[in-house]
């Protein structure tokens, strides 16, 4: 079971989401707009109990609009955020990536695919019951015991979908992974052709480890085949 918050003006959507969630055991909270969900947030932040561990994100919201929100909330939290929208443009969905969206689902939606998604969210979202020991990469170190990442001895601070994306590179350094295999590795779920979000999260992720270690350029795009973490001077 987790706390899902649903930020939905629509009330049909809300009301189907709240019963097909709470069927799953979910806990679920709902904000009709902007303003309510702002203060929901602030009264019961992203991650600390009873604050929700998974947002579901309208974009078009009265008061305060969505881009807005999901800002605010990247600011104090990595808690996993799904955009639900009826904006289907590519550079919308781009935009809400880099903003810190794990994932982006247009309207109208299947039920059967968006609740996967939202499942496979929260798998990545929730700690093994034992996790890995820490892996180190020239002066690049990441450990899933503390979810801590840092670069040449300056903590980077990383979403979750950044945090299992890096660790995935940093498991076998040198080797190359295609955009289908990264998406199936830390997306928990069959590659459907749309790699924006690979794309994107591998951008965010580069910019993250650039402004951390001035000098340092630790992945590789392999043009036509992927991603690789590069050869790295030792710390």
């Amino acid at each position: 079971m987790a706390r899902i918050l649903v930020i939905e003006d629509t009330a049909d959507v809300r009301a189907l989401l709240t019963e097909t969630l709470q069927a799953e055991g979910h806990e679920v909270r709902c904000a009709q707009e902007g303003l309510e969900a702002r203060d929901l947030l602030a009264a019961d932040p992203p991650g600390t109990a009873p604050g929700p561990e998974l947002v579901v994100l309208d974009l078009m919201l009265p008061h305060v609009d969505g881009s807005v929100l999901l800002a605010e909330i990247r600011r104090g939290s990595d808690v996993p955020v799904l955009v639900l929208s009826a904006k289907d443009a590519v550079f919308t969905k781009v935009d809400m990536l880099r903003l810190g969206a794990d994932d982006y689902v247009t309207k109208p939606f299947d039920l059967t695919e968006l609740t996967a998604r939202i499942e496979a969210l929260l798998r990545r979202s929730w700690p093994a019951a034992a996790p890995a020991g820490p892996l180190a990469h020239g002066p690049l170190a990441l450990d899933p015991g503390t979810a801590r990442v840092t670069l040449d001895g300056t903590d980077v601070a990383l979403t979750a979908t950044e945090f299992r994306l890096l660790h995935l590179l940093l498991e076998t350094p040198g080797q190359v992974f295609s955009r289908p295999r990264i998406y199936e590795a830390v997306w928990s779920e069959p590659f459907r052709g749309d790699d924006a979000a690979v794309k994107t999260h591998v951008s965010n992720l580069r910019t993250k480890l650039r402004e951390s270690g001035p000098g340092l350029d630790p992945i590789e795009t392999v043009w036509g085949l992927g991603y690789r973490l590069r050869a790295l001077p030792e710390a």
